[in-house]
């Protein structure tokens, strides 16, 4: 079955279709691609969804490689509407 890998960085990104036997899991996919979890790349899911790396695929799933949040989500927003309100 055919599964894709993705991974992003601010201004680029890398796609790859890799094909995995029926019972395959993400850490499969991951060696078929030669691609690894690291200091950048710190978690896995399966679109959008957390996984690990035995977790079963299905054909056509989409496993994504996340970062590390530099930043807090709530943070963040609050950051930017204190920002609009002294403008």
């Amino acid at each position: 079955m055919q599964v894709q890998l993705l991974r992003a960085w601010p201004k680029r990104a890398d796609s790859i279709l890799v094909e995995v036997n029926e019972n395959a899991c993400v850490a499969d996919a991951l060696a078929a691609a030669n691609w690894q979890l690291d200091a950048e790349f710190v978690a896995i899911a399966v679109f959008g969804v957390a996984a690990q790396a035995d977790t079963r695929l299905h054909p056509g799933d989409r496993i994504e490689l996340l970062r590390a949040l530099i930043i807090d989500p709530k943070q963040a927003r609050r950051l930017r509407a204190e920002r609009a309100k002294r403008r």
